[in-house]
């Protein structure tokens, strides 16, 4: 099936089941106009990581890669009075645009966005007692997943979600022959997660405006 008409479903979907958000509009306005990558979530999966929140009750969540704010929104949202969500950006300019987007979505008081290259910034969050964290979201660099991986685990408790983004590539993921560090990058994630005892985890292949592509879905276990 063509790429267009993946997009039309999307479109569809996204008319029907995504209501139109000025919030989540001007954050992509916003994000554009600061000259950031067009790689936020589209907008059935951001209902999608809202969903996966409510349905989790969380009430602590980490994101790994802010970007400009925009899956941040959707996550915070999902959270009860007194929840709270960290997002870690390593651009400091995508920090600010994404302090900025959940400023002006009213969520300052409940999302933090911190600053730095998340390999810095995950060891001071865990050496404070940030965790447990009830949802983690990574979709920052490909290259470094697997290393996210071993933090977002260590920051868990039983139950936690953690949802990875960005693991199909196109199908090229399946390719060990692949040239691509971002490919090998989710290659070795897989495979740590596929060897992690404290995580039982699936890939789901997606289609839609943003392609062919997927996200990986894991509880921490009891024990």
């Amino acid at each position: 099936m063509p790429q267009d008409r993946w997009a039309a479903v999307d479109s569809y979907i996204g008319g029907s089941l995504v209501p139109a958000d000025a919030a989540l509009e001007a954050a992509l306005q916003a994000s554009a106009s600061a000259g950031l990558p067009a790689i936020s979530v589209s907008p059935a999966q951001g209902k999608l990581l809202h969903l996966l929140a409510l349905g989790q009750g969380a009430r602590r969540i980490l994101e790994i890669g802010a970007l400009g704010g925009y899956s941040a929104i959707w996550l915070a949202r999902a959270l009860p009075p007194g929840g709270h969500l960290i997002t870690l950006e390593a651009n400091p300019r995508h920090a600010e645009v994404a302090r900025a987007n959940l400023a002006n979505a009213g969520l300052a008081g409940v999302a933090e966005v911190r600053a730095g290259r998340a390999q810095d910034t995950l060891p001071l969050l865990d050496t404070a007692g940030g965790g447990p964290f009830d949802l983690i979201f990574i979709d920052a660099d490909k290259p470094s997943y697997a290393d996210y991986l071993t933090w977002s685990v260590r920051l868990s408790r039983p139950g936690t979600m953690i949802i990875a983004d960005n693991v199909v590539r196109n199908g090229a993921v399946a390719d060990p022959a692949s040239r691509s560090a971002d490919v090998q990058g989710v290659r070795r994630f897989i495979e740590a997660l596929a060897a992690e005892p404290r995580a039982s985890a699936t890939v789901i292949q997606t289609v839609g405006s943003k392609g062919y592509d997927g996200f990986a879905l894991a509880v921490v276990l009891p024990g």
